[in-house]
């Protein structure tokens, strides 16, 4: 574990939401105190989502709803991040989109054409879809059985929400891969060095001098050692203490609230238990 020191030295933080800053409709405990103490110290905050249900300028809406002073443009979303790599590596791509209406906005932005015939789809994008059926899946796996590629926008088999877990894009990806025999080619969110890459350009500062501060081993934390940033694991949402004991991923802190970075000492944040 590191103490503070280390901490205060980066130049930007990066932090998922779901888990993170909030769960449900409530601001988890220290996020707002955090954010706003960074953004004091002149340092760049941004927000990573594995979301594909809102659209950046939907999550800073929740975020200001729910207190914090966000601009739109500090939020990229997975959904933004599949759009990005469209943009940057097949322009001219058919794009049939398993998701909902944050999903085809985010590629409607970079200018990806939609269709809805799966035979002259290029490529079949998949987000989180709470109306996702069986005419859906068939569609999807058609297009792919005609040689699309399969682009998810994250691995999130769950999201997690207050009392509850909805099935993610993880769970619509394998189903699409079942029914078509077709693996998808590329993740475009976390934890994908292309995600990454769109943060810290956006950003303007190198790997070595952030932070990825998630719930999340295998994607946010996975996100931040991939790509050379420091990590912070928070306890708020979906990994325990458990999880980390019993893997390979090792963040450099491990707080059980956003509360320590601001009230914790540097000896006690660098003495807090995880054995």
């Amino acid at each position: 574990m590191r103490g503070l020191t280390e901490w205060n030295e980066a130049e930007a933080y990066f932090f998922d939401l779901d888990g993170t800053i909030f769960l449900g409709g409530r601001l988890l405990p220290g996020a707002a105190e955090l954010i706003r103490s960074l953004e004091e110290a002149g340092k760049t905050v941004g927000f990573l989502t594995n979301t594909t249900t809102q659209t950046a300028a939907d999550c800073g809406r929740r975020l200001r709803g729910l207190g914090l002073a966000v601009r739109d443009e500090q939020v990229v979303t997975a959904a933004a991040a599949a759009a990005a790599y469209l943009a940057e590596q097949a322009p001219q791509a058919r794009v049939l989109a398993v998701g909902e209406e944050a999903l085809i906005a985010e590629l409607d932005a970079q200018r990806i054409r939609v269709v809805r015939t799966p035979l002259e789809a290029t490529h079949v994008v998949v987000g989180m879809d709470r109306r996702f059926d069986y005419a859906k899946l068939h569609a999807a796996s058609r297009a792919l059985r005609s040689g699309a590629e399969l682009i998810a926008c994250n691995p999130d088999t769950f999201c997690p929400v207050e009392g509850d877990e909805l099935p993610d894009t993880g769970a619509m990806t394998a189903a699409i891969e079942a029914a078509s025999g077709v693996r998808a080619s590329v993740v475009a969110g976390k934890p994908s060095l292309h995600y990454a890459q769109v943060a810290l350009r956006r950003s303007g500062k190198t790997a070595d001098r952030c932070v990825m501060v998630g719930d999340r081993l295998e994607t946010d934390i996975r996100l931040g050692l991939a790509s050379g940033m420091r990590t912070a694991l928070v306890l708020t949402g979906a990994a325990t203490l458990e999880e980390v004991r019993a893997g390979t991923v090792m963040p450099d802190w491990i707080v059980p609230t956003l509360e320590a970075f601001t009230k914790l000492s540097d000896e006690e944040i660098f003495n807090i238990p995880i054995t």
